[in-house]
């Protein structure tokens, strides 16, 4: 099985992976990101090879690198016990943000590796992901569309979004972007973040005051130690009864069987979700089950122009890698 992925592998310009010391394999890109990475990679760039096969299990990298020294991955976890036996490996690109949610950077660093993020990249396409996410729970259209494919004619009350207030559980790029949309049709923005900033038009509140005081809730934080778990039961019960909840940035940064409850019970209203705690989500988990529920395909940042953002980026990290290695 290994041996048939890592033979999918296109090496570019001819040039053997054996032929020079800067080489990069991207290990699971899937037919988009394998096309734009051949589309818009320049002759002058260290050699890379494409493996097609995107369910490159983490067993197969070894095998997969073949000791190549850049690894660009996407979504395939790396442990650390696996990095070791990746002879010759010392730099991970890794496309996103959300490197801890798929390898230990410190122990990866311990062995001489370096892991490499990508911000920015896609940060006004996730945001337009969870202005639909708020949309489609305000409408409820998720649960319409579904009862009407099964013939049933199901009305349903909605949310009027203007004049709400969303709240926003942190604010980089993505937050501001979903700012910007927020405010153009009228909603009251509030925000919190880990270290203080400030920003044109957006009160800054602490933590607590957001989750009691906001209409929909918006997280937009990195999977850290700090904030694993940071949206707990506790929390949740502090919202205001019938809030809208939007994930589009990890899944574990929300207490899952806690979130299961309260849509059960209604304190939540609604979530619209593109992130959970074990992705792919298993076939039959129970929020496929709940009515209350949008689900997205860990797919907010899929578009065109964040992929072209975001190849461009890995390539740029390996450009960078290879001038400081002269």
């Amino acid at each position: 099985m290994t041996s048939s992925r890592t033979s999918s592998a296109v090496e570019l310009d001819g040039i053997p992976s054996s032929a020079t010391a800067w080489r990069a394999v991207f290990v699971d890109a899937n037919p988009t990101l394998a096309e734009v990475s051949l589309r818009i990679r320049r002759d002058d760039d260290l050699p890379l090879a494409v493996n097609r096969q995107p369910d490159i299990r983490p067993e197969g990298l070894p095998e997969a690198l073949a000791g190549a020294p850049i690894a660009i991955i996407d979504h395939t976890h790396l442990p650390t016990e696996v990095a070791y036996q990746c002879k010759g490996l010392r730099h991970v690109v890794f496309l996103g943000t959300g490197a801890r949610s798929y390898m230990n950077p410190e122990q990866l660093a311990e062995l001489g590796i370096t892991v490499h993020t990508i911000k920015g990249y896609g940060d006004t396409a996730v945001a337009e992901c969870a202005f639909a996410l708020m949309w489609a729970a305000a409408r409820n259209f998720s649960r319409m569309d579904r009862e009407m494919r099964a013939g049933n004619w199901l009305r349903s009350d909605a949310v009027q979004l203007t004049g709400k207030t969303i709240g926003l559980v942190g604010f980089g790029g993505i937050a501001q972007e979903l700012a910007r949309l927020a405010r153009g049709i009228g909603m009251r923005v509030i925000a919190w973040n880990r270290t203080p900033k400030t920003h044109a038009d957006i009160e800054f509140v602490d933590l607590d005051t957001l989750l009691r005081g906001s209409d929909v809730v918006s997280l937009h934080l990195l999977l850290t130690d700090e904030t694993r778990g940071l949206i707990s039961a506790g929390r949740i019960a502090s919202m205001r009864d019938g809030a809208i909840l939007i994930n589009t940035a990890r899944g574990a940064l929300v207490d899952e069987d806690a979130m299961v409850k309260a849509l059960g019970s209604g304190k939540l209203a609604h979530a619209g979700l593109d992130v959970f705690t074990v992705e792919p989500m298993p076939p039959g988990h129970l929020l496929t089950t709940l009515p209350n529920v949008t689900l997205s395909a860990h797919s907010a940042f899929r578009t065109p122009e964040a992929n072209n953002n975001l190849i461009e980026a890995a390539l740029d990290h390996c450009r960078r890698i290879v001038q400081s290695s002269n």
